[in-house]
């Protein structure tokens, strides 16, 4: 697995960075939560929001294209980016917060009847 940056500008006037990346290997199995965590680690963006615009897979190929803005604040984003983006990041993220406590009960549940 690689990120390959195709581009990385400073957006002065929107006050954010666009970052385009190719991630090679991961067609089908990327999700925008985990590049957006790929793409914090690569670039040392701890701190700042991080939203996944775009991901296209290409046929043929095992690679995805990711758009990605960074910005400073969380407010400054969602006066910019489209709502329906949030919602559905933060539909995402309830899934994964939901299906971690199930795991979670899964997992001590054979350790007690093996005791």
């Amino acid at each position: 697995m690689s990120i390959e940056t195709l581009s990385d500008v400073n957006n002065t006037f929107l006050s954010r960075r666009e970052i385009v990346c190719n991630f090679k290997g991961l067609a089908g199995k990327l999700k925008k939560l985990d590049a957006a965590d790929m793409i914090s680690k690569q670039f040392k963006l701890d701190g700042k929001v991080i939203i996944p615009i775009f991901m296209k897979n290409h046929s043929g190929r095992p690679e995805v294209t990711g758009t990605f803005y960074v910005y400073e604040s969380e407010e400054l984003a969602k006066k910019q980016v489209n709502p329906t983006i949030f919602k559905r990041l933060d539909k995402i993220k309830a899934a994964i917060a939901a299906a971690a406590p199930k795991e979670e009960t899964a997992a001590e549940e054979p350790k007690e009847a093996s005791s």
